[in-house]
């Protein structure tokens, strides 16, 4: 049986692969089938392009350097372009680059300390077929979505439990610990609270009776706490994603 390399090169060899073309003002290699194609790739040298011709794919483009052309930035705002680099460090930088000034959005890699002009068809394939989100290739992380502190005026309709356990603590300078059935766990005063926080499991709610600050905070989200109800919240809070933080005034029981 022929090899994979060998079915995709006879491939080629049938239907005439065509020359190398240029691209746009700066002459860029291209393959020939660039401009029709909805979906394009963006590869680093002319080497690239006759690699992947051979491999029967013409809708290419080549960067011929480290920085990115005029034409790649505007082509790939208008296509839907992926990047297919070689394993490297040079891959690595132009990558980068890419994410900072293209619209590419994907990105396919030749296996680690290999270039795409090296592979065979079969490599070529798998690095298109296992191609990645480009901020995910490049290892940026998502913007996480901005937890969400419960503006003053807004009400949140809270469990009776806890409605009861606000009003009876106004004034009081205590706290009261809920656990997942809002059964009480410990009634202690504010000043105690982020020490004992600390120290205990199984909280679910804490009520209490002063300002909700960034320790009370990070130490309830590294508990697993879900939900904060306090007479205030600190100005200066940056809310966790799990913990829910509320105030007297804006609890309200049931309807």
């Amino acid at each position: 049986m022929p090899s994979v390399d060998e079915v995709y090169k006879e491939i080629s060899d049938t239907m005439k692969v065509g020359k190398v073309e240029k691209y746009g003002p700066e002459d860029l290699p291209a393959g020939p089938g660039l401009e029709s194609a909805k979906e394009i790739i963006v590869v680093e040298g002319r080497a690239d392009i006759i690699n992947l011709m051979r491999c029967g794919i013409f809708n290419t483009v080549a960067l011929e350097g480290a920085k990115v052309p005029d034409s790649i930035k505007k082509i790939t705002k208008e296509k839907s372009a992926t990047a297919l680099l070689d394993g490297d460090r040079g891959g690595d930088l132009i990558l980068k680059e890419l994410l900072q000034v293209t619209n590419v959005k994907f990105v396919g890699r030749a296996p680690r300390g290999k270039e795409i002009e090296e592979c065979n068809c079969k490599e070529v394939a798998e690095a298109i077929e296992n191609k990645l989100p480009i901020a995910e290739a490049a290892g940026v992380s998502k913007p996480t979505p901005a937890p969400k502190k419960v503006p003053e005026r807004v009400k949140v309709e809270v469990p009776d439990t806890i409605s009861q356990a606000a009003k009876a603590l106004v004034g009081t300078l205590e706290a009261v610990l809920l656990n997942d059935k809002l059964e009480l766990i410990e009634r202690l005063p504010v000043s105690q609270l982020a020490e004992k926080l600390s120290q205990v499991t199984g909280v679910d709610t804490v009520v209490f009776d002063g300002i909700i600050t960034q320790r009370i905070v990070d130490i309830s989200a590294d508990k697993s706490i879900k939900r904060i109800v306090a007479s205030r919240i600190s100005e200066a809070v940056k809310p966790a994603l799990n913990v829910e933080l509320i105030t007297f005034q804006n609890a309200i029981p049931p309807a």
